[in-house]
């Protein structure tokens, strides 16, 4: 076999990891999909198991990512929201109170879905949020920005703190885990210490979603979607505030990262990578996994240009595809394992004709069963760092690879050997 080429592809499936599906006959999706490009992979390379953060806890995805960039979240804390606004491109000063949002729908404060059923087109987003860009007041300016699909972001300018609680109560504030929500009823923003700027900062924020749940919830738009059977996107939920973004480690090495989503943009240049931005396509029906195949497939070809473009400028390349992510939070390991087979079909094929370091695997693990990230360990797979006998790739599999399971802080130490 000719000699690897000292260059590495890093690939993050999010979310792929999972469990036993019974609808896959008490498999997962990796042991069921179709993937002979990954399993060459795993047969001329080595195998193990990689637990992102620690034992026992299921990582926030911007936890997770920076982990297997060798950043201890436990040592470093850095706001999603300050990540989100960054890599959305909005400019944010020290002292900017930063969120990430979903739009989402309640009903009496109970909330029905947080991702509005996952139907909201790209042009009702742009509609919605000017609506409340025009129409909020707050003592201090704000931008309010959506992203892709439901996803968005709240700057509100000025010398704020982070120091407060989430209104969405799926998620807990200044934290590395998720939790499964005990209560889903949309929650007030609470100072977490008895401190005038605490206090000042959540209630700005509790004034934004109110308005913007009474400007919402009588546009035309959302009216429209009633009449059509489809949940209203008709309140702001904010989440992971951050007030800064502080001065991380850098891997070693020349970074290309190949991204698309605001988080893992805003994560890439805050460890100094360059960034190659894909434009995802805009949501244009409520169908959101024709739309989900149709961005993975015009992602993917993005990567190939820009890999055969710039493979001699840079060391190490990093790739994240968020769409495999999708199917374990909505409970469908079908569309999981079909994901997978694309991937594999259109993106790893092509790397094997690349002839460089590969190493793949999940920032997290999105179990069908659970429709959330658990702390389950997840699959890693190196080429061209030796070989053992385990010969495909799927969570099975790994757990006799020759890596073994270590911990994602220590996966570049290992890359970079």
């Amino acid at each position: 076999m000719e000699k690897v080429r000292d260059k590495l592809i890093f690939v993050i499936l999010d979310g792929a990891a999972d469990r036993v599906c019974k609808e896959l006959q008490n498999r997962t999706p990796y042991e069921t999909a179709f993937k002979p490009n990954l399993d060459w992979f795993a047969e001329h390379g080595k195998t193990g198991l990689i637990l992102p953060i620690k034992k026992g806890v299921a990582p926030e995805s911007d936890a997770a990512v920076l982990a297997l960039f060798g950043i201890d979240p436990y040592q470093y804390f850095v706001g999603r929201g300050s990540l989100e606004a960054f890599g959305a491109g909005i400019p944010i000063a020290p002292g900017d109170l930063s969120l990430r949002t979903n739009f989402a729908t309640i009903r009496e404060k109970k909330i029905i879905d947080r991702r509005v059923g996952r139907t909201l087109t790209t042009k009702e987003a742009l509609i919605l949020a000017n609506a409340i860009n025009k129409q909020v007041k707050l003592r201090f300016p704000f931008i309010f920005k959506p992203t892709i699909q439901h996803r968005g972001v709240l700057v509100i300018k000025g010398s704020f703190s982070d120091n407060i609680s989430n209104t969405d109560p799926a998620y807990t504030q200044r934290s590395v885990s998720v939790k499964s929500a005990t209560q889903n009823t949309l929650q007030s923003s609470k100072p977490l210490d008895d401190d005038e700027i605490d206090n000042l900062s959540a209630n700005l924020v509790n004034s934004f979603v109110e308005q913007s749940y009474k400007i919402l919830r009588n546009q035309e738009l959302n009216i429209k979607r009633l009449g059509k059977g489809l949940l209203p996107a008709n309140v702001i939920l904010t989440r992971d505030a951050g007030v800064d973004l502080p001065k991380l480690p850098k891997p070693d090495g020349k970074w290309l990262a190949i991204v698309g989503m605001p988080l893992e943009i805003g994560i890439a240049k805050l460890l100094g990578m360059q960034v190659a931005e894909f434009k995802s396509p805009e949501m244009t029906s409520p169908n959101v996994y024709d739309h989900l195949y149709v961005s993975m497939k015009q992602y993917i070809d993005f990567i190939k240009k820009v890999l055969e473009k710039n493979l001699d400028k840079f060391d190490k390349f990093y790739i994240h595809i968020k769409e495999t992510d999708v199917p374990g939070h909505d409970g469908h390991p079908i569309q999981k394992k079909k994901m997978i087979e694309v991937i594999d079909e259109r993106l790893f094929s092509f790397l094997r004709k690349m002839n460089v370091k590969l190493c793949v695997t999940s920032d997290h693990a999105t179990p069908c069963c659970l429709k959330n990230h658990s702390a389950d360990p997840v699959p890693v797979l190196m080429y061209g760092y030796g070989k053992d006998k385990s010969g495909r790739y799927d969570e099975i599999s790994a757990k006799a690879g020759d890596i073994g399971t270590i911990r994602g802080v220590d996966l570049m130490k290992i890359l970079e050997k």
